[in-house]
């Protein structure tokens, strides 16, 4: 008797498109193509709707100085490179550096799309999937990184406070009123749902297990390794600062009579406000609050609206093309 029947068939089968395409389920074809032209086609949604702020930004920028726009682009994209930084050093595996940093452009564009940094954790949580990273162990990084994102953010406060006080004044860091309360409410809250969340939700008590006592490890481990915990710190303090730098390049492109110190605290400084309010890629609350922050500095209103404005144009609007093209290629090699 042959030996062959024996064995598996797709052993001894030769390779069949057909069968292929017929193993497939059905629409699988069809759902990835779509996953690669939806990011255009929100990119292209979301142009014709907030097309009124691209033409008042274009226009306004038109007159600034272009070598300071060039430079505000360059801090844009050395905040991607930083965003990478952290990212590795909230993992313990090694990733590869070129499609880490894709991955973080991709990230970038879909960071603006859904609010709070969840299009932006999304991308980076699939990714960190395809490059065979356990699922508990990529959602530690993204608490881990987000934690360190904002915990960083406080020392560089203080610096601006202890070397620069005129340029920001502690006054300006107390809450008043109604946003003092809303955030010691949101304090109050934000444990008190979770451990209502692990009371009530029994599903939700395992996956919870898992994720603290896999955060807890790692991070244990990786602030034992130079190679992870200087690149995360690192990354999480230099990405504001960069972020910081953009307003500062485009202020002084447009002649905004504010110092430096004065422009990177304004960010800071509105930054840590808007926090709280979950919007896409934090649009609306932080132009909101950077705008009555310089205003608050003594800068002309129509300068820090446009000001505001140029900030946008470079950090969303410039980059969100490549980054959503980024994004598809992505998808079509099978790296998201």
């Amino acid at each position: 008797m042959p030996l062959l029947p024996l064995l598996p068939p797709d052993e001894t089968a030769s390779p069949d498109p057909v069968a292929d395409v017929r193993r497939r389920p059905p629409g699988a074809t069809a759902a990835r193509r779509a996953l690669v032209l939806l990011p255009l086609l929100l990119l292209a949604v979301w142009a014709a709707l907030d097309r009124r702020a691209v033409q008042d930004g274009a226009a306004r920028l038109a007159a600034a100085d272009p070598w300071w726009l060039l430079f505000g682009l360059l801090f844009t994209y050395l905040g991607t490179v930083a965003a990478a930084c952290a990212r590795q050093g909230a993992i313990p595996e090694r990733l590869p550096p070129g499609l880490l940093l894709a991955s973080q452009i991709a990230a970038g564009a879909a960071n603006h799309v859904l609010p709070a940094s969840i299009g932006a954790h999304a991308v980076t949580v699939r990714f960190l999937l395809r490059q065979g990273v356990p699922l508990p162990r990529a959602t530690a990084s993204i608490g881990l990184y987000s934690l360190v994102r904002a915990v960083a953010k406080t020392p560089l406060v203080l610096v601006f406070v202890l070397a620069a006080p005129a340029a920001a004044p502690p006054a300006r860091l107390l809450p008043e009123g109604r946003t003092l309360v809303v955030a010691a409410i949101g304090l109050l809250l934000a444990p008190a749902a979770a451990v209502a969340l692990y009371v009530l939700v029994r599903p939700l008590r395992r996956p919870a297990l898992d994720f603290v006592r896999t955060a807890l490890t790692d991070a244990r481990r990786l602030h034992s390794r130079p190679s992870r915990f200087l690149p995360l710190w690192g990354g999480a303090v230099a990405a504001p600062l960069i972020q910081a730098g953009v307003v500062a390049s485009v202020g002084t492109a447009l002649g905004l009579p504010l110092s430096w110190p004065q422009l990177l605290f304004a960010f800071l400084a509105a930054s840590t406000a808007a926090g709280a309010v979950p919007a896409p890629g934090g649009i609306g609350p932080l132009d909101a609050a950077l705008v009555f922050t310089l205003a608050g500095y003594g800068a002309p209103l129509p300068l820090a609206t446009a000001t505001v404005i140029g900030y946008r144009v470079l950090t969303v609007w410039v980059p969100l093309l490549p980054g959503m093209l980024v994004l598809s290629a992505l998808v079509q090699r099978k790296q998201l």
